[in-house]
């Protein structure tokens, strides 16, 4: 298979991304866009998903987005969820617009926060094939209360100082992305930090913290309600042991859905991106795609 450096505008900023072509095979094939998580990019180990999805017959695309990776977008570590979801409209856009790729076989893949972003876009866009959610986050207010109130507490004040700071024109007040229970970070569990550190070190352009405002914004979103009414069919790749995206939450979102394929694993959020979780989810995610994106 054949991975090219491709770009695609996002406003007026410019989106890197990987772009994989599967060998030989039809003419026109589907495409599944794929995007990661909570301040990570295409480098942290989403590579060997693409490749999985290409050696089944389909084409992928790996985008970082603004203010993240080898993208633009200036200050830095800027996480926006509506800048981010923006973003995954135009990686869409652009995918439609490639030489043999079928328009009407688009997939999206998004794992943690970006798993709840999928299901969004997908309910702004019902035009979107198929949708792959791997521990999404779904529930602000679940996450909230996951994260714990210390931890919480702490990041809701970096958070205001951030927000007041942005409005006078001041650099970014950053919030660690990973943390240890009761620290001032996004994400504090026993698990996140060696989890997490697994994979970032896989990414060279990974920072380890972001604009601190984003801990007023994730509360009160609730992708899972957003995707009540997604008619396309959707998998939902549960962590039965998730300590920052609560497993129950995904399911309660999942049951929502007429098209709903949700398989249930006995791992942590950060489990299910390696050894033999990694293998049973992504051959499970391979054949819904290839199910759903038949010709």
């Amino acid at each position: 298979m054949d991975r090219t450096d491709v770009e695609f505008l996002s406003g007026s900023q410019r989106c890197a991304a990987w772009l994989y072509r599967p060998d030989g095979g039809p003419e026109t094939v589907p495409l599944v866009v794929l995007g990661h998580g909570l301040g990570l990019n295409r480098e942290a180990g989403l590579d060997k998903y693409a490749r999985r999805f290409v050696a089944a017959g389909m084409a992928a695309m790996i985008f970082d987005y603004r203010h993240f990776g080898a993208s633009e977008g200036e200050p830095r570590q800027l996480l926006d969820i509506k800048k981010q979801r923006e973003d995954w409209h135009a990686a869409i856009s652009y995918a439609r617009d490639l030489p043999g790729i079928d328009p009407h076989r688009i997939a999206l893949w998004g794992s943690s926060f970006g798993g709840g972003h999928v299901l969004t876009v997908a309910h702004q866009d019902p035009t979107v094939a198929a949708v792959v959610a791997q521990c999404p986050f779904t529930d602000g207010i679940a996450s909230a209360i996951a994260l714990g109130p210390v931890s919480a507490t702490k990041v809701t004040l970096l958070a205001l100082a951030d927000t007041v700071g942005s409005f006078l024109g001041r650099p970014p007040i950053k919030a660690a992305l990973a943390g240890r229970p009761g620290q001032a970070a996004l994400m504090a569990a026993d698990d996140v930090v060696p989890g997490y550190g697994r994979l970032a070190r896989e990414s060279p352009l990974y920072q380890p913290d972001v604009a601190a405002r984003i801990g007023l914004h994730v509360v009160t979103d609730a992708p899972g309600r957003a995707a009540s009414d997604l008619t396309m069919p959707v998998f939902f790749a549960v962590c039965d042991k998730d300590t920052v995206a609560p497993a129950e939450a995904t399911v309660k979102a999942a049951s929502r859905l007429p098209n709903a394929v949700v398989k249930r694993y006995p791992v942590g959020h950060f489990d299910i991106y390696y050894d033999d979780a990694y293998e049973t989810a992504v051959a499970d995610q391979t054949q819904f795609l290839v199910d759903a994106l038949h010709p």
